[in-house]
């Protein structure tokens, strides 16, 4: 499962067959089976490794799907409704230096398919990497089933996102190629952050605040709050300002990342404003 993250194989048994009555003798007097004693072979079927998806496929996924690791929707027209499309297909690196097969679900798979995932996404969308953090918008990924993967299937697939509101996806445009500036990716909030009627949602609903700007926190251990909120302060008072009418009155909020967060890889805060 994504923050928003059993090989089977058949094995065919060919039972042996006695002689039947009727067989002939050799001349040591042993018996050796009539033609019709002969075993005929099963006919078997090779495993199905499933279809390979290909990018520009749309997907119209749910909250709980876009979340899971393996995606077992059919695309959809990209004329029609849809929350996901696929921006690029990668093949996964399964045999190891030693000559081993990781399995598609290992961690150093799913490493590889985030990796190139999320550092895909941004110029997809012509945004970059700051300007990314400012919206709804997210990089998730699927890899085949195990069953799948053990018939022969070796592809990562990258979609494009946007969460609307809590446990809610964005319906998106027919092509989400250079889309990163639509108004309605900006994130925004439905109060200010630290207080409980804080939402995060799409600033195409209704909302009170706006993220602005971003912070980046250094260190390998997330630092505890006071240091967070005295390494943002400037960052954020500074963004209220420009963008306050009277730049003697103003008001902001900082957003620390939370330890789920940080231990996710955000390590930055956020900066917002009253909308």
């Amino acid at each position: 499962m994504r923050t928003l993250t059993v090989c089977l194989s058949a094995a065919l048994v060919l039972t042996g067959c006695t002689t039947a009555p009727g067989g002939t003798r050799d001349q040591a007097g042993t018996r050796s089976p009539s033609a019709s004693s002969t075993p005929t072979p099963p006919e078997t079927v090779p495993p199905d490794p499933g279809p390979r998806p290909e990018v520009g496929e749309c997907h119209d996924l749910s909250f709980g799907q876009a979340a899971a690791v393996v995606d077992r929707s059919d695309p959809v027209p990209c004329r029609r409704r849809h929350t996901a499309e696929t921006y690029f297909v990668g093949r996964l690196e399964l045999e190891t230096a030693s000559g081993h097969t990781r399995r598609v679900d290992s961690r150093a798979a799913q490493r590889q398919a985030r990796t190139s995932c999320t550092s895909r996404l941004t110029r997809h969308l012509g945004l970059a990497p700051r300007e990314l953090r400012l919206t709804m918008a997210q990089a998730v990924w699927f890899t085949p089933s195990p069953q799948r993967a053990e018939a022969g299937a070796d592809w990562f697939r990258c979609d494009v996102v946007a969460v609307a509101a809590p446990r809610k996806l964005l319906q998106l445009p027919r092509r989400t190629k250079g889309w990163g500036d639509a108004p309605v990716l900006t994130m925004c909030a439905t109060a200010a952050p630290g207080t409980p009627a804080f939402r995060r949602v799409s600033c195409g609903a209704d909302h009170a605040w706006r993220a602005v700007s971003t912070v980046d926190i250094t260190g390998k251990r997330l630092p505890r709050q006071p240091a967070i909120a005295a390494r943002m302060e400037s960052t954020c008072r500074d963004a209220a300002r420009s963008r306050a009418d009277d730049p003697l009155d103003f008001t902001w909020s900082q957003e620390s990342p939370t330890k789920e967060q940080w231990d996710a890889g955000r390590r930055y805060g956020i900066c917002w404003v009253p909308a």
